[in-house]
């Protein structure tokens, strides 16, 4: 057996297991995957033992476990500066204190206890090279530039490396309270959405506006002549509230926050204010990461770019690097946020700590739990479900598909990272418009301008989107957004352009399918194209709103019964909601 290296990150958000056996990523997933809390922050007991049974291991066969950052840093960063707003910070504080004098800064002691490990084998990397070494030793590049950029680690929000045959190097770095991530949350909360989980609902909603608060957003996130950037402190307040990331001089700018939860139309001048706020930030985010590749570029011209952190999964930005920046080839970590952290810090000690790995880039998608067949099938028949075992799983989801149904798709191993690539995943045909209503309202139940992404087969891509050079990898992990061709007739239903898959703006964040690394929904992609004269198929995630991805044959049916899904696909059996 090879060295067995398991990374784990909690406690903030997203809390995740990774096991690397000899420089391989073989197991890996969120923990909310198992307990069905979103976003998760608990140690992740249940995402080890999964990384463990999945290999064939026990916590004695690991040679080292590593925690993706160092408590006692970030808890300094926390009193410096609390303390420096003190009394402003008086409620914060209290509310630090208790959460790290209970459970975080006894990590050292906590952690082997609940996960059985000799407490000499657990050590500590730092949040950001945690990502950096996510991002770089996840992809094939022997040498790259490295940008992670987040919310905030220990110290640092946004940092800029250099990875080679020496390891990964530490060029520059932007230090907290100065983030461009919790910028961005803060337009999220301004917007009603929730911090961790809407950021995306800002980036789908900014396609229904114009970026005319571009100038007042620049009064909050001014440019540095370095390439870098400053936070007007006086505009915000995650340094010292407890509650609140924006103050009463950010709201004479915006105006007052938009109500939580409150539905966003915009036909209305509030819902058309709303998203012009949306694409004001959005631009801002997109032209100060294009500075920051090219200043990172000064420091490391190489031809490419291994990008993580959460604001990594701006899948919008990820075209404008491409397009405007300096890199040719851009690599983006699929679980770019604090759960890739998990990942990059078992990397890190296979490279740089324990050493002897070999470099094995992450080139697929499947690295979490997996169905029984038999299982799953006594599962069927003790809930007395109506199901059909099919010979043929992709020829039978194709026809559902091509006849209008809206399917569940759990196949093989789930996928790590946030993106639905066609094992966890909702289907329908994209060619008919009203998919888009229909899969948002009566399945998801979520709000109705929230786009979905096309699954189309490799190499017809590009009939169907203006795909960039070097975005290979950003859009085989649905993580870059793409314009899409219009046909000849832009009236036809079947114009990619009106389809249930293409954005307000004219885009898609498309998901491109390589029947080496999903064989079965490559195989369905065919399959589909027999029906509908297109090798596409709208994909979104198989949860509901405010749900983890379903991971096991038992969330997938809990699901499935309470949406309007007209059929399931559990491997090879199809489960109906009425008569099989």
């Amino acid at each position: 057996m090879g060295k067995a290296i398991l990374g784990i990150s909690a406690h903030y958000h997203d809390a995740a297991a990774a096991l690397v056996i000899d420089g391989r990523v073989v197991a890996a997933s969120s923990e909310e995957r198992f307990s069905r809390i979103k976003h998760d922050a608990a140690l992740p007991v249940r995402a080890v033992q999964f990384c463990l049974r999945r290999a064939g291991l026990s916590m004695g066969d690991v040679e080292r476990v590593v925690y993706y950052e160092k408590p006692l840093r970030k808890f300094e960063r926390i009193l410096v500066t609390q303390l420096a707003t003190f009394p402003k910070s008086r409620a914060s504080f209290v509310r630090g204190m208790r959460n790290w004098l209970t459970e975080r800064l006894w990590l050292s002691s906590s952690i082997p206890k609940a996960l059985g490990c000799a407490p000499e084998r657990l050590i500590w990397s730092d949040h950001h090279l945690s990502h950096a070494a996510s991002a770089f030793y996840g992809s094939p590049h022997s040498e790259a530039a490295i940008l992670v950029v987040d919310g905030v680690g220990e110290w640092a929000s946004t940092t800029l490396y250099r990875g080679d045959s020496a390891g990964i190097r530490k060029l520059a770095e932007i230090r907290f309270p100065h983030s461009l991530g919790l910028l961005y949350s803060a337009f999220t909360a301004w917007l009603g959405f929730s911090v961790n989980d809407g950021e995306y609902k800002v980036m789908g909603m900014a396609a229904f506006g114009q970026p005319r608060y571009e100038e007042e957003v620049r009064k909050i996130l001014k440019k540095t002549p370095d390439g870098g950037f400053e936070v007007d402190l006086d505009y915000v307040s995650w340094h010292w509230s407890a509650t609140d990331s924006t103050t009463e001089r950010f709201h004479a700018l915006f105006g007052p926050p938009c109500a939580p939860g409150a539905p966003f139309d915009p036909a209305t001048p509030e819902g058309r204010k709303a998203a012009d706020v949306a694409a004001s930030i959005q631009k801002v985010c997109e032209d100060t990461l294009v500075d920051l590749t090219r200043h990172l570029y000064s420091l490391c011209p190489s031809e490419n770019l291994c990008f993580a952190g959460g604001v990594a999964l701006n899948s919008v930005a990820n075209r404008q690097i491409l397009l405007r920046g300096p890199y040719r080839n851009l690599w983006v970590h699929p679980a770019a946020g604090d759960a890739g952290g998990a990942a990059g810090a078992a990397l890190w000690a296979a490279h740089e700590v324990v050493g002897g790995a070999a470099r094995a880039p992450v080139d697929r998608p499947d690295l979490g739990d997996e169905l029984e067949p038999g299982a799953t099938q006594r599962l069927l028949q003790d809930l007395g479900l109506p199901f059909t075992e099919v010979s043929d799983v992709a020829a039978r989801a194709g026809e559902d598909i091509g006849a209008g149904r809206v399917i569940g798709w759990v196949q093989g191993r789930a996928e790590w990272g946030p993106r639905a690539l066609g094992h966890r995943s909702i289907l329908a045909d994209p060619v008919r418009q009203e998919m888009l209503d229909r899969v948002n309202r009566q399945i998801k139940y979520r709000e109705p301008f929230r786009p979905f992404a096309p699954s189309v087969r490799a190499g017809a891509e590009a009939r169907y989107f203006d795909v960039p050079p070097g975005a290979d990898q950003p859009v085989r992990w649905m993580l870059l957004v793409a314009p899409v061709k219009s046909g000849s007739d832009r009236d036809s239903p079947g114009d990619p352009a009106r389809w249930a898959t293409t954005h307000v703006d004219g885009s898609a964040r498309l998901h491109v399918v390589e029947e080496q690394t999903n064989p079965l929904y490559h195989q369905l992609l065919g399959e589909v194209e027999r029906h509908t004269g297109h090798p596409v198929a709208l994909n979104t995630s198989f949860n509901l709103k405010g749900e983890p991805m379903v991971n096991s044959a038992m969330d997938a049916i809990a699901t499935f019964r309470r949406c309007g899904l007209e059929a399931l696909y559990l491997g090879p059996f199809r489960v109906t909601q009425g008569a099989a």
